[in-house]
């Protein structure tokens, strides 16, 4: 997994941007990466001009990553501390930038937000920045036919057999996927938008309501989620987006298939409530409920769907 994320030219490219292009930002500092596996956000902060770098990793990565800083010429300047955020001790009392990859499919799914907060809240000084500092997740309405059918209409017929009640728990599953641009047959919509600096964990679990203009007439087979982070320390600001149409990350976009499709019209407009919450058996997991209705040239009632991510 370590091999993919350094191959995701979005994801690395992103960090590597925002972080040496605030070099005076970055200059004489002490930064914190939080997860910093191979610790290739070590060095890019590093090579910014940082004073110091710690980087927390659980793993045993974090063995290779102290001989690749080593190796790179950073062995002084970047310290591996092997351990759970929660749990570890760092040799300083305060750090002025925070660094760290935290997100995970649908945002937050599996995610590290949670050490990231509690790191913040423990480490950083009252001035001091968040990279990424802002993260956005969106919803848009898509027609995937084919797709659909090839993922949850297998399960109708295998071998000869009738696996139908599969597919009922696969409806529950949303899958993750690239999804193309020609397939959005809405406008976005933002269901959440977090500040690093503030936020606090108990409201990552959320409630939003959404609406979703139609661009096209069309079949609505799904609900697609995307997220982006922002980077508005860096000059100028970076984003990294996972949206339909931008170039292809390891996350992919998250596809929540509706039971039954919605005929929609243009000008017509999708809308609903999308809760979500950490599961109370295993908090990496998420419980979402998704509500919607189709208000148009022919209305559908509102509908209620449950998915486990």
């Amino acid at each position: 997994i370590h091999e993919d994320m350094l191959k995701d030219q979005v994801r690395t490219g992103s960090y590597m941007k925002a972080i040496l292009n605030c070099k005076d930002l970055f200059n004489g500092k002490t930064v914190l990466d939080i997860g910093s596996g191979t610790g290739i956000l070590c060095l890019f902060a590093a090579k910014a001009g940082a004073r110091q770098v710690f980087g927390i990793e659980c793993s045993d990565i974090a063995g290779y990553a102290t001989t690749i800083a080593q190796k790179n010429g950073y062995g002084d300047v970047i310290t591996y501390i092997k351990g759970k955020v929660e749990e570890v001790e760092l040799p300083v009392d305060k750090v002025d930038i925070i660094i760290s990859e935290w997100m995970g499919y649908f945002l937050i799914y599996e995610s590290m937000l949670d050490s990231v907060l509690f790191a913040r809240d423990k480490w950083l000084r009252e001035e001091g920045h968040m990279f990424p500092d802002h993260a956005r997740l969106y919803v848009g309405a898509i027609e995937d036919a084919e797709y659909k059918e090839d993922k949850l209409g297998f399960w109708d017929h295998v071998r000869g057999f009738d696996f139908s009640p599969v597919r009922e728990m696969a409806m529950q599953e949303p899958i993750s996927d690239i999804v193309e641009v020609e397939a959005l047959a809405t406008s976005p919509s933002c269901v959440l938008e977090m500040d690093l600096k503030t936020i606090r964990c108990s409201e990552l679990d959320f409630v939003a309501d959404y609406r979703l203009k139609l661009q096209r007439k069309d079949f609505i087979h799904a609900l697609v989620v995307w997220f982006d982070v922002s980077f508005t320390a860096a000059s100028p600001a970076v984003v990294l987006s996972t949206a339909p149409g931008q170039p292809a990350t390891h996350w992919k976009q998250t596809v929540m298939y509706l039971k039954e499709p919605l005929v929609a019209h243009k000008g017509d407009e999708i809308s609903g409530m999308l809760a979500v919450r950490k599961n109370k058996d295993n908090p990496r997991d998420l419980d979402v409920k998704l509500s919607f209705q189709l208000d148009g040239k022919l209305p559908q009632a509102q509908r209620v769907q449950c998915f486990r991510v």
